[in-house]
């Protein structure tokens, strides 16, 4: 079934971005004057966790998908994109809490 690969592919780039998207975020900041960190994160997070919410659902189409295939090989890309689209998801989940954390501080003072 080409479908489950192609599905599956996709859940593989989609993780892969939503993985980067924070670091991205960072290097922005860091890279251009005019884009400071706190703008840079507010765009990253959301953006890591989106990805990884998409990349979670295709990479659960491509597994449903490749359960009803006889071939065994292809189930590789499927384990590789659930992997890196709970690796997004974790980054943005990560990210955002340490931006309420720091929030929290600052209100306080």
């Amino acid at each position: 079934m080409s479908s489950s690969r192609g599905v599956a592919r996709a859940a593989v780039v989609l993780g892969a971005l939503g993985v980067v998207a924070v670091p991205a975020a960072v290097a922005a900041s860091r890279g251009n004057s005019g884009v400071h960190l706190l703008r840079a994160l507010y765009v990253g997070v959301p953006v890591a966790i989106g990805l990884g919410l998409v990349a979670l659902l295709c990479s659960r189409r491509a597994r449903l998908a490749a359960a009803r295939t006889v071939f065994a090989d292809r189930r590789g890309p499927v384990r590789a994109g659930r992997w890196l689209a709970w690796l997004a998801l974790y980054a943005g989940v990560t990210s955002g809490l340490a931006l309420a954390v720091y929030w929290v501080l600052r209100a306080r003072h």
